[in-house]
């Protein structure tokens, strides 16, 4: 902790008698004189040696300085408090009308964040959502830092979210006779009270905790502006209006925090007892403090109850906020306070934005959830921030829930929306999900070169980022969308995506995606869009979900009715995603004898729409069998065809295709042990443009094959290059094994 704020071995009284002096243009002689004090008495009380001057002396000085108004009120009053102080012997606080808090938690940050701020003096507003702890962080700031302040501290519960706010005026009177003020003098309008309390300040130097404050307006009358104090709002708000404030944004606990809370409330024994179980409580909790304590009072106060037993209610949605109420502590009350300060249009479309299923949104999103008309939305978006209702997070900006505010808004849908109007807004959201989606997928096809006037993306980066953002809100509208009975939609929205998925297999659950295309073409009995949804759903199978085996039953499958229908292109798709399969399961004959069928099969096919795939298939299992010269020369001639062919589809296609063709090259060259040529095929796939975007294979692993082709040629320099830039971009334990691949090659490389 830093130096006390403000000297603390000066009288306060004394310095603010040498201002009015220096102002009034008065010697200590010319005071003493016209006061009918001693110059010695004067020395005394400028200096610090005197505490304050005596009642009466207080009031001929006064008067011999010319002060009037608020100014001799200030003067007066502080001489007051300095005399009972230095008779008591206390510097305490003056107002606490705060609750008692338990030890604060895992604020440590925050607590020296503030610390900090407290040298600087002004205001302070602490903001967040309900039940994050920023009473409990105002009161273990203000134990910390009130010796810090020689004048003591005031501190004041606004009732901001409650149903009767304090008005400035009241709070302004209770702080002023806080301040020592006798209640004949205050002030009866709140102007003049506040100037009054501005003057009072200007002196002093004083803590002001401002708890549970309501808006700005309630606020700024109560700011004194003065350097030598510390004033700290909390509010759900972020009071923006607030110009010359600090901000100290509050969130939910870490993980561990939450779980350090459990346990200063149920003993480390019981928490140690069910590490597991402690760590999914708090993550039903969302980590919000108010709901870990409640849980956590909850099992100190039932000690039959194990912390199992309290998760395996709360997995329960719907019983969840059921849970999380203890005594006089409700989650749910904490969440129904904020709604009461909005308007009918924001607190309805608070409700109903809790039917976009996915993790975040956007104003898009929320306008079509909502029924809000577009050029309206923003605002009332910024309403729910300001109230702490919903989150502001990423690049681009995305709003989003957290969970337990999520299950509230989603209870105040049932209980206030008629079901009618909850389906209708639904089936809107929904089908204009589907209708983006379906746009978007259909940018990545081979057969599109230029985007329709009246396609709503204007670019397939546009299409990408929408469908990379959107991601859990698209995949759970199709999940759900298909189980309300939407087959058409369902389908054309999954086919759609399926010239979208390759490079992007991790990450999207495809096999549940294509899942829902199956269902789908079977609800339509539609044997043709049956067998394509196989073929995909068993490639994905074992590209998404890595189960192998059941790709391979599932593959055999579409094979099967593919040939009974008599469709060339699943029979091509089947196998060549059953060579593939194959060839990642270790069994590279078969893999081969797949992946041959469906290349003859493709023969006299569409380039781009079947025979690129069903060559690389081919090729790439050429690969896993170890026909290394057979690969290179399909490769090679394959990649040569495809930027003749260049003009045929997208640009993006294209690119992708090249990037990996010459990545297999590379493989080829590699197996043929032509290190050089293997590392420049490496060098020359990290140097297509976009290599950023999705790629069979990321930039990292490409730059980790050329370093070991460079290792094996003997270039150590370019390969501690390739190899120090892929350890750098390899983090997170996704990339743990890869990354401890280049740790073993650097290793190799002499020094």
């Amino acid at each position: 902790m830093s130096e006390p704020h403000g000297p603390q071995s000066k009288s306060t009284f004394g310095q603010t008698l040498l201002r009015h002096r220096t102002a009034a243009g008065l010697s200590q002689a010319a005071l003493a004189l016209a006061s009918g004090m001693s110059v010695r008495a004067l020395r005394d009380l400028e200096h610090g040696r005197a505490a304050a001057a005596q009642e009466r002396s207080t009031e001929l000085l006064a008067d011999a300085l010319g002060l009037t108004g608020d100014e001799r009120v200030s003067f007066v009053v502080l001489a007051t408090q300095k005399r009972r102080r230095f008779a008591h012997g206390e510097n305490r606080a003056m107002l606490y009308a705060l609750p008692v808090t338990p030890n604060v938690v895992g604020r440590e940050d925050e607590l020296r964040r503030l610390s900090t701020m407290a040298d600087a003096g002004g205001v302070v507003v602490v903001a967040g959502p309900p039940g994050v702890g920023k009473t409990t962080l105002a009161v273990a700031a203000a134990d910390h830092l009130m010796s810090r302040f020689s004048d003591g501290s005031l501190a004041l519960d606004l009732r901001g979210v409650g149903n009767q706010p304090m008005s400035s005026s009241v709070a302004l009177e209770r702080v002023l006779t806080s301040l020592g003020v006798p209640p004949g003098r205050i002030p009866p309008t709140q102007g003049e009270r506040s100037s009054l309390f501005r003057t009072l300040l200007r002196d002093r130097s004083v803590l002001l905790i401002l708890d549970n404050a309501m808006d700005e307006a309630q606020v700024k009358p109560l700011l004194a502006g003065s350097e030598h104090s510390l004033t700290i709002v909390t509010c759900r708000r972020a009071l923006a209006g607030l110009e010359s404030a600090h901000r100290l944004p509050i969130d939910m606990l870490t993980t561990a925090n939450a779980v350090d809370l459990l346990a200063s409330i149920v003993g480390d024994d019981v928490v140690r007892s069910e590490p597991e179980a402690a760590d999914e409580l708090v993550s039903l909790c969302g980590n919000l403090p108010l709901a870990v304590r409640i849980v956590g009072n909850r099992l100190a106060t039932r000690r039959f109850s194990s912390i199992a037993y309290l998760v395996g209610r709360m997995r329960d949605q719907r019983k969840r906020l059921n849970s999380l109420s203890v005594g006089d502590l409700h989650v749910r009350a904490a969440f129904a306070t904020s709604l009461q300060w909005l308007g009918e249009g924001e607190r309805s479309a608070f409700r109903r934005l809790a039917i976009i299923p996915g993790a975040h949104f956007d104003d898009d999103l929320a306008a079509v959830a909502t029924g809000t008309p577009a050029d309206e939305i923003g605002a009332v978006l910024d309403s729910l921030v300001e109230m702490s209702l919903i989150n502001v997070i990423g690049d681009p900006v995305r709003l989003q829930f957290h969970d337990l505010v999520r299950l509230f808004a989603y209870e105040c849908r049932l209980d206030e929306e008629p079901e009618e109007e909850r389906d209708r807004l639904r089936d809107e959201l929904y089908a204009h999900v589907l209708s983006l989606g379906t746009a978007a997928g259909r940018l990545f096809l081979p057969t599109v070169r230029e985007i329709s006037d009246d396609c709503p993306f204007r670019s397939q980066r546009e299409a990408e980022d929408w469908l990379e953002e959107n991601v859990t809100t698209w995949s759970e509208v199709c999940r759900e969308a298909v189980q309300l009975g939407w087959h058409e939609q369902v389908y054309d929205f999954v086919w759609s995506l399926h010239t979208y998925m390759p490079g992007r297999e991790y990450g999207y659950g495809w096999n549940k995606i294509f899942e829902c295309g199956l269902q789908a073409a079977r609800a339509l009995r539609d044997r043709v869009k049956e067998a394509e949804m196989l073929a995909l759903m068993g490639w994905t199978l074992h590209a998404s979900a890595g189960e192998s085996d059941r790709a391979l039953s599932v593959l055999h499958e579409a094979l099967a009715l593919a040939r009974e229908i008599d469709h060339r292109r699943m029979v091509l798709a089947s196998h060549s995603a059953l060579g593939l399969t194959s060839a990642a399961l270790g069994r590279p004959a078969e893999a081969v004898e797949h992946s041959r069928q469906a290349y003859l099969v493709s023969k006299d096919l569409g380039f781009f729409e079947e025979r690129l795939w069903a060559t690389l298939s081919f090729g790439t299992s050429l690969l896993a069998a170890g026909e290394f010269q057979e690969a290179l020369e399909l490769h090679s001639a394959l990649l040569v065809e495809t930027r003749d062919r260049s003009d045929q589809t997208n640009h993006g296609l294209v690119s992708k295709m090249e990037a990996h063709l010459l990545a297999l090259t590379g493989d080829s060259f590699a197996g043929l042990n032509r290190w050089e040529e293997a590392a420049e095929s490496y060098r020359a796939a990290r140097s297509q443009p976009g290599i950023d975007q999705a790629r069979y294979r990321s930039e990292a692993e490409l730059a980790l094959s050329e370093g070991v082709a460079w290792r094996n040629v003997g270039d150590v320099d370019r390969a501690r290059r390739c190899l120090t830039f892929a350890h750098a971009r390899l983090d997170g334990p996704v990339n743990q094994s890869m990354r401890e691949r280049v740790e073993a090659e650097l290793a190799l490389l002499p020094e």
